[in-house]
């Protein structure tokens, strides 16, 4: 046994349908402007270029339950509906042929984003980390096994707040599929266990507000509801 000068945190997870035992997260990993349309909304081309990465903390995933904190420092936070993909093997150059075989299972969650300080960074061409990986910036879903769910690859992904319908798109809409993705991940960084990735987001994204209810959801994944505490 190791022994700490301080107590060591600890480690973070995410819950697992159906089951006491738990799905113990490693790193977090998003994937940017994955769909076209919402390449649009943000100002981009959406032509099939190398996807880009960014990470957020493993502690930043919570539940997507319950009431989840308005941060501070912002007064525009955005929702970003994903499909969360949970891997329980890894490895390095990964041949998108055989990807799938590290994923364990899916959840749903939502890439909460401070736009504003994201802006400020992108004009400042400095890094996005407070926009994007503050305290509980991750909700995520109980996650679902391969073996209950298989790999959802034409299911639509949608997001309500308040009742009202502000994402909308479907899973085979995105420009680089779960498969890809994981192959491009793994030729920068050697994937492990317990890693998450957050595969993009639909358009529709939109500001948040203390209140707010958020109902979101993959058909035949997950479906989640929370508010804005």
């Amino acid at each position: 046994m190791s022994e700490y000068v301080i107590s060591a945190p600890a480690a973070p997870s995410v819950a697992v349908a159906g089951s006491e035992a738990r799905f113990p997260v490693r790193r977090v990993f998003c994937v940017g402007r994955n769909y076209a349309a919402h390449a649009r909304e943000m100002g981009s081309d959406p032509n099939r270029e190398p996807p880009f990465f960014f990470t957020k903390p493993a502690d930043a995933v919570v539940p997507a339950s319950g009431a989840v904190p308005y941060p501070p420092a912002t007064e525009d936070l955005h929702h970003e509906i994903e499909l969360v993909v949970a891997l329980g093997a890894g490895g390095a150059d990964i041949d998108p042929a055989r990807a799938l075989d590290l994923v364990w299972g899916y959840g749903v969650g939502i890439d909460l984003t401070r736009r504003d300080l994201q802006a400020v960074a992108k004009d400042s061409g400095r890094p996005w980390d407070m926009a994007k990986g503050f305290d509980a910036s991750a909700p995520c879903s109980a996650l679902h096994p391969v073996s209950a769910v298989g790999h959802p690859n034409d299911a639509r992904i949608w997001l309500e707040v308040n009742g009202e319908l502000k994402q909308e798109g479907n899973l085979n809409e995105m420009i680089w599929p779960v498969a890809d993705v994981i192959a491009a991940l793994s030729r920068l960084v050697t994937l492990a266990p317990g890693d998450l990735i957050y595969s993009g987001t639909p358009s529709g994204v939109a500001a948040l507000k203390p209140g707010d209810r958020v109902r979101g959801g993959v058909d035949g994944v997950e479906v989640f509801e929370l508010s804005i505490a």
